[in-house]
């Protein structure tokens, strides 16, 4: 394998806003997850680096594809997921798909609508929940109320972002369509604070993001896996609790993302109730 130039963010799954391969999952399985995100943070902090050119990007994503298939000079952190699936007899179409997502990141930085937007989530976030029930052994039937929950985690980090996004990557999620209806611009994204617009834009999409939600509730209780599970039921009320914060917060000004005890005191919550539910 050819080694690969360092552009590490540093950022690592506890920095996630979600729960990563958690202590609640069994041993046997975190480690397999545990490789998946380490693939993805690389290709991840590969799309996002803000110097690199975009030819430099796709090219350094394709050595990720080469090291998912076995390919000379392939990337490290995907042969070793390679070596992981193939031992675990596990699809890596999830792995393919989100580099898909990722070399979109590359070229592409508007999206028209509410369905562009979540046909990228379909890359982007859909393969990383099916890849955690594969992981399980979990029934595919599972995989629609992952999907709207993956889709839902993705908008959420998107309208968190929104303005990082916007002045550091020149990247936007909010749909074009959502902007025309509110009055939006996208140079409002680039301000200290969200003008009434733009506050406007991001509280819209807050109603389809807790549709989404409202689809995954009862995802938890269809899993098997009752340690999986309880992780799920603490990914979703967290997810519930960052849809309030966006309908009355300011992601420019304001700080929307959980601290880490508030995430503890929702998280005790929920993984007790989903035990207690299952016990039951």
């Amino acid at each position: 394998m050819d080694a690969q130039p360092d552009l590490s963010s540093g950022k690592g799954h506890r920095d996630e806003n979600f729960p990563v391969a958690s202590f609640l999952l069994k041993p046997e399985h975190r480690a397999p997850v545990m490789a998946f995100y380490r693939f993805a943070r690389a290709s991840d902090d590969i799309s996002d680096h803000e110097e690199l050119p975009a030819a430099a990007k796709l090219d350094l994503l394709g050595k990720m594809r080469d090291g998912l298939d076995g390919k000379p000079g392939g990337a490290a952190e995907a042969a070793a997921l390679r070596v992981v699936m193939a031992e675990r007899g596990l699809d890596p179409v999830h792995a393919h798909d989100l580099l898909t997502a990722f070399e979109r990141d590359c070229t592409i930085t508007r999206y028209d609508d509410w369905a562009g937007l979540i046909d990228y989530c379909r890359y982007s976030a859909m393969p990383v929940g099916r890849y955690v029930l594969d992981v399980h052994g979990e029934d595919c039937a599972t995989w629609p109320a992952s999907d709207a929950l993956c889709a839902a985690l993705q908008v959420i980090n998107h309208l968190q972002d929104c303005g990082k996004d916007y002045r550091t990557l020149d990247r936007v999620y909010i749909p074009a369509t959502t902007f025309a209806a509110t009055g939006a611009r996208i140079e409002d994204l680039g301000a200290d604070a969200a003008t009434p617009a733009l506050r406007a834009a991001i509280v819209s999409l807050v109603a389809p993001t807790r549709a989404l939600l409202d689809q995954s509730a009862r995802f938890s209780a269809s899993i098997a896996d009752r340690r999986l599970a309880a992780e799920v039921a603490i990914i979703h009320r967290l997810a519930v609790s960052l849809c309030g914060r966006l309908e009355t917060r300011d992601p420019l000004s304001e700080r929307v993302h959980h601290r880490p005890w508030e995430a503890a005191m929702l998280a005790t919550g929920a993984a007790a109730g989903s035990l207690f539910r299952r016990a039951a």
